[in-house]
């Protein structure tokens, strides 16, 4: 009796299986032929995995040979016990002295959210450029890579393996961008700095409406013309927004605090600066009026730059973490504060009066 179309369907599957089987069990053994020469191949270790927190990713790297060694392997290693999510599985690398297993996963929402990686907000006292502010925020993302035991009876001879990870990445940034003729300018966060965010920018524009890119003259900007000034996050989780504690000008190109002029800073505001937008959505929104530093009276042209301190905060919250005005306390220096800088060309003001150049909406 010939086999029917559906029987002959079957038993393609079961060959393909067996071949499958065979080819996966050849691997392993190849994979587990590797590990047998390096010098890990023991037991696992809590020292096994390294984690970089980069400004982007978190970055895992286990040594796999303690995992072959406890009889697992790649397959079975997975983030925070999600088996439903391909996402959350490693890929081996044997091409690594000694082999690894890599993970890795973006810090905002799309990924890490998937793999059940855990976000705490820790908030503690504002030091350094900060000492304003009663309040200043950290956060935590954590996790651990679990090992699937495929054992299916009552016990078990494998060991548990847990591997433990965490970053803590600080909210607050020095933004100093003095490119201020160029629109959009970005800075890619030093991932040594441990920063939140990816890319911050600060934008110059010439309208109310944040969208005409200032243009600098080589004469310098008229005197009182508005500036527009927009902060922006990108590549951020939609957890927090941005807040501006302060801003302000120097005649340097580096934020020294000896000769400084306060745009705003807490509650005190130049009269001339208005801030439209701080601490509602992922960007930040100010405007002033060109001015000259008295010290440059002597030149044509005065220049300055602009520096913003930026803080991330969780937008239920944003509001608490601006300062009470009654009760703002002295500033203390006392540390270092993690900084994106930009570093770009200056903005250029002459000394005549003239009208403002901003397109009126």
């Amino acid at each position: 009796m010939k086999p029917n179309r559906s029987q002959l369907k079957k038993r393609r599957l079961s060959i393909l299986g067996c071949l499958l089987g065979l080819f996966l069990q050849a691997q392993a053994q190849t994979n587990l032929d590797k590990c047998l020469l390096s010098n890990t191949y023991r037991p696992p270790a809590n020292t096994d995995i390294s984690v970089t927190c980069g400004s982007q990713f978190m970055d895992l790297s286990i040594y796999i040979c303690p995992i072959y060694n406890a009889l697992y392997n790649e397959s079975l290693m997975v983030l925070n016990n999600q088996l439903n999510n391909p996402a959350c599985f490693g890929m081996a690398d044997f091409n690594s002295t000694p082999p690894v297993l890599r993970f890795r996963f973006p810090i905002n929402d799309t990924l890490s959210s998937n793999c059940a990686n855990k976000h705490v907000i820790t908030t503690q006292t504002g030091t350094g450029a900060f000492s304003d502010f009663s309040n200043v925020q950290s956060v935590n993302i954590s996790g651990v890579v679990t090992a699937i035991d495929p054992s299916a009876g009552t016990i078990t001879y494998r060991s548990q393996i847990l591997y433990y990870f965490s970053c803590s990445y600080p909210m607050n940034y020095l933004l100093n961008n003095t490119q201020l003729s160029v629109s959009g300018t970005n800075v890619a966060i030093r991932d040594n700095n441990g920063n939140f965010i990816s890319t911050l920018s600060m934008k110059l524009c010439s309208d109310s409406a944040y969208l005409q890119p200032l243009v600098i003259p080589s004469t310098g900007l008229n005197i009182k013309t508005k500036v527009y000034v927009e902060v922006k996050a990108t590549n951020l989780t939609s957890k927090f927004n941005v807040l501006l504690d302060r801003c302000f000008a120097t005649v340097s190109p580096l934020p020294v605090q000896s000769n400084y002029y306060d745009l705003f800073v807490g509650c005190t505001r130049d009269p001339q600066t208005v801030i439209d937008i701080n601490g509602a959505s992922q960007s930040a929104r100010f405007n002033f009026e060109a001015f000259r530093f008295v010290e440059q009276r002597n030149l044509t042209i005065s220049t300055f730059y602009l520096h913003c301190l930026t803080r991330l905060c969780e937008p239920a919250t944003c509001s608490s973490f601006k300062p009470v005005c009654s009760k703002r306390r002295k500033r203390e220096v006392q540390g270092d504060l993690p900084s994106a800088t930009v570093t770009s060309n200056p903005v250029h003001v002459n000394g005549k009066v003239g009208a403002s150049s901003c397109k009126k909406l």
